[in-house]
């Protein structure tokens, strides 16, 4: 039925609550696969999520640190269902929006985007940054969202099949899926602490979200 890509790196402390609360959140599912992603972690990830029981439990390994956008760029090709669901290996993305979205594609929507509007981060470092680069990727692409950098996203696997990923691209499917005519919408979903591990986000890819945003406009303006 669909498939949840999780892109790890060093995510040894969370990884195994995370898939517990996936499980408890949708013991009413039985069609679905986890996809887990390892990005060359340096600690206990990739042994942890080795030792992990279930037949839906897939995992791929990088070889070299490849960043979070071609690990779910792998995952997604390596995914056997019609929709994929996208959420960080840290466990701040709650799970039981899971089947929220699930739901909102029965009323026609090929996407859909968390929205995390009560997030727990540092108000400087994380959240104000935030949106600051959500104001300017609307404004500049036309795509109105409010939260970009939220990874708890849902796609019909058809509408993002071709999509190459690279840098912060994961960021912007939802432009493209709405430049080739996808219908996507946005929910409000649940933002956690985080308790264990370091963040690997900050101020410091801001510089890297907006030349990415670069390259997206300037290879928009080639095709129209």
């Amino acid at each position: 039925m669909f498939s949840i890509v999780i892109p790890l790196y060093n995510e040894s402390q969370n990884i195994l609550n995370l898939i517990d609360e996936i499980k408890l959140s949708l013991k009413n599912y039985k069609n679905y696969e986890i996809v887990l992603v390892d990005d060359k972690s340096t600690d206990e990830t990739l042994k942890i999520i080795g030792e992990i029981k279930g037949h839906n439990i897939k995992i791929i390994k990088n070889h070299e640190n490849k960043g979070q956008s071609f690990s779910i760029h792998l995952g997604i090709s390596k995914s056997l269902n019609k929709i994929i669901i996208t959420l960080d290996g840290d466990g701040q993305n709650d799970p039981s929006n899971i089947s929220d979205m699930i739901e909102i594609f029965e009323n026609g929507y090929d996407m859909v985007s968390g929205w995390r509007k009560n997030r727990k981060d540092s108000s400087l470092s994380r959240v104000l940054p935030s949106i600051i680069a959500n104001y300017i990727i609307s404004k500049i692409t036309g795509v109105s969202l409010h939260d970009y950098g939220c990874t708890l996203k849902a796609y019909k696997k058809d509408v993002i099949k071709d999509i190459k990923l690279y840098g912060e691209m994961h960021r912007f499917i939802p432009i493209y899926a709405c430049w080739e005519g996808a219908k996507v919408t946005e929910i409000e979903v649940n933002h956690s602490k985080r308790y264990y591990g370091k963040s690997k986000y900050g101020i410091s890819r801001i510089p890297k979200v907006l030349l990415d945003l670069m390259v997206v406009k300037f290879f928009d303006k080639l095709i129209s």
